[in-house]
């Protein structure tokens, strides 16, 4: 079991910084399942502030950096650091070890790809269902299982948008002191409303208006720009940077031997400049 490699589409995906600003609609998604919603009620620090949702946003980051990225000692941390914290969730109906709850959260993550990359994205993203105690086969395989997925939690009436779930997403879209990082949070407010299913939009009583529309619009050509025109220095995590530079030798041995994780976000600038072990060389 080894993370997903260089070329994968997963890598393409998480080396991105920008991929932050769609997990708002995925936590909104995830909200309109009532046992979550309950779950994260009861358990999560999102209606903290602004300060714990930054803590939160880098503790999720750092998680999945070290899953992509990191190699299977890192991975399995992770994982074993993400089953903790779900060891403490279980309430009444509710569970964070369900894998109907596990999985329901992990294809909410899942985001706009070609055809041809949301299958490699599905195939890659299924090493999670051992880590995370899920039953083999559990996640889709493909697109189209993908897609019948979501059509039918979507549609079966499984989703119902509740007051801890509007509590919980006011929170997440407009917590204490936002519009001190107005320039972040703007774009995605409205990136996670825009994009919610309209039903579930509705439910969560989130107006959309045509103004709404060509702001969103504007928000998005902006990102795109940003995201053809910097340097991979400016967009890309500084372990997934340091993982490319690495040549395939340097890559085996700090996966075996990560660097320690710094104060800096995520991994690191010291990690990236620190002086690597000579190549390794096989033997005669």
């Amino acid at each position: 079991m080894a993370p997903a490699g260089a070329g994968s589409v997963t890598w393409s995906v998480n080396r991105e910084m920008v991929v932050v600003a769609g997990w708002g609609r995925a936590i909104l998604l995830q909200l309109a399942h009532p046992s979550i919603a309950a779950a994260l009620h009861d358990h999560s620090s999102f209606r903290g502030g602004l300060g714990p949702a930054v803590r939160r946003l880098r503790a999720t980051v750092g998680a999945m950096l070290s899953i992509t990225f990191g190699g299977p000692e890192a991975m399995i941390a992770a994982a074993a650091g993400i089953n903790t914290i779900h060891d403490r969730v279980r309430g009444a109906g509710y569970s964070a070890h369900d894998p109907e709850l596990q999985r329901w959260v992990h294809e909410c993550l899942v985001g706009p790809l070609t055809p041809a990359e949301r299958d490699r994205y599905c195939v890659e993203a299924a090493i999670m269902e051992p880590l995370l105690g899920m039953p083999h086969g559990w996640l889709p395989r493909d697109r189209a299982q993908l897609d019948a997925y979501m059509d039918e939690m979507l549609g079966n009436g499984r989703l119902a948008v509740n007051d801890a779930s509007r509590v919980l997403a006011h929170a997440v879209l407009y917590p204490p002191r936002w519009r001190a990082a107005w320039p972040a949070f703007r774009p995605m407010q409205l990136l996670t409303i825009g994009s919610l299913p309209a039903p579930i939009r509705r439910a969560y009583g989130l107006a959309w208006s045509a103004r709404d529309a060509r702001a969103l619009a504007r928000w998005t050509a902006v990102l795109r720009v940003l995201v053809r025109c910097l340097p991979p220095a400016a967009r890309h995590w500084p372990m997934a940077r340091m993982m490319s530079k690495c040549s395939p030798d340097e890559k085996r041995l700090l996966r075996s031997h990560p660097p320690r994780r710094s104060r800096s976000w995520l991994t690191a600038r010291g990690a990236s400049r620190r002086r690597l072990p000579p190549p390794l060389t096989p033997a005669p």
